[in-house]
């Protein structure tokens, strides 16, 4: 269950990184990053519910309020790591090969395990458990 997991995040990354660069061209970084961040997530919840989470008890309008408490918690964690990463950290060690990308996908990256547990055990956890 976690490869499947870890698939179908790696095609919502994808979306997300890519839509992330897409608004980048018209958008603040960090509003690119929360738009992408909407993107990710309905491409996510729906591989998750179709391949991954496909027992749930719960109805699909608790599952995705759940998803997207989650989600919340994860964008906030995401911004964080990826401005700091492109505003402070980068700067002070002289990174400058793409550092909004790079930032941006250690910040996505950051929250897959800690996304897999909690969507196992609140979002879409069996209904009697």
């Amino acid at each position: 269950m976690f490869t499947r997991f870890l698939l179908t995040g790696g095609v919502a990354a994808l979306v997300n990184i890519i839509s992330r660069i897409f608004f980048n061209l018209f958008f603040t970084y960090s509003l690119s990053i929360f738009l992408a961040y909407i993107f990710g997530v309905l491409t996510a919840y729906f591989l998750n519910k179709k391949y991954v989470f496909t027992e749930s008890g719960e109805r699909q309008a608790t599952e995705f309020v759940r998803f997207n408490l989650v989600n919340i918690f994860s964008l906030i964690f995401i911004l964080l790591i990826s401005n700091g990463l492109s505003n402070y950290i980068f700067p002070l060690l002289g990174f400058n090969f793409f550092p909004n990308d790079v930032a941006h996908i250690i910040g996505v990256l950051s929250t897959a395990i800690s996304s897999y547990f909690l969507h196992k055990f609140f979002t879409f956890r069996m209904h009697n458990e």
